[in-house]
């Protein structure tokens, strides 16, 4: 993996292949007790977030290796319910390359998974919420059909209302986390949530990984939904390259 130009937090020699700790030590969230959202998504050169309504045909070896790496930093992963019925989401799974890190940062052994939805027209049968080893959160709107949120519930998911309408409000879903002690937030998608964090303001940090491959057609881009007034302005942190793959960080300014 090879450095492109420096930067002031990671450095790295020749062609070597980057260690989980030194990617983890590169990706670690900010100092401090203030909510991070981090974003981490895959494009295309021809600005695709999906082939086919999925991710992985655009992703790599090296991809998914940074995709664990910072799933193993984060307290929750938050993903839209589209993303979960497309990408078959299982939860999140503890990784004893994490597990000491981990325990010093107080964190759980794997992030919770936290799952924003309006209708809540999930299948709480999936894996997702019978199997994960801490609950599976669900965030969702105080209008939100009264006898999905007790089918969640009855599925031992944990219900946070992050809105007084049907849908999620971003700045609230962010606050509601943080208060549960969820501090590091990693958000996958899918473009829909992250052009709603993008289009609040709460979106702090975007690893984007841009995949050397053309797909055309009329996929979605990594971001949708409203759009802003001004653009965004986000500033370059890291980037890396790997098989012609570039693994890159921005932060917003």
């Amino acid at each position: 993996m090879r450095q492109l130009f420096p930067v002031t937090d990671m450095t790295a020699s020749g062609d070597q292949e980057w260690s989980l700790d030194a990617l983890a030590d590169a990706y670690a969230y900010p100092e401090g007790g203030a909510p991070w959202l981090r974003a981490n998504m895959v494009s295309s050169l021809d600005g695709a977030g999906q082939h086919e309504g999925r991710s992985q045909p655009l992703s790599s070896e090296t991809d998914m290796r940074i995709f664990g790496v910072l799933r193993g930093l984060a307290d929750v992963v938050v993903v839209g319910a589209e993303t979960v019925r497309l990408e078959g989401y299982r939860p999140a799974r503890a990784r004893e390359a994490f597990a000491a890190r981990r325990a010093a940062a107080g964190q759980g052994p794997a992030p919770v998974i936290a799952v924003v939805s309006a209708s809540l027209s999930l299948d709480f049968s999936l894996p997702l919420f019978t199997e994960p080893l801490l609950p599976t959160l669900v965030l969702t709107g105080a209008a939100a059909p009264a006898e999905r949120i007790e089918a969640a519930r009855a599925a031992g998911a944990v219900v946070l209302i992050a809105g007084d309408g049907p849908g999620v409000e971003p700045a609230r879903a962010v606050a509601a986390l943080a208060e549960r002690g969820l501090r590091r937030q990693l958000t996958e998608g899918g473009p829909r949530l992250l052009g709603q964090f993008v289009a609040a303001g709460v979106l702090d940090e975007l690893c984007l990984t841009v995949s050397p491959t053309m797909t055309a057609g009329g996929a979605q881009r990594i971001a949708g939904g409203p759009s802003v007034a001004v653009p965004t302005r986000f500033q370059v942190a890291s980037v890396l390259e790997q098989d012609g793959f570039l693994f890159t960080r921005y932060r917003r300014i």
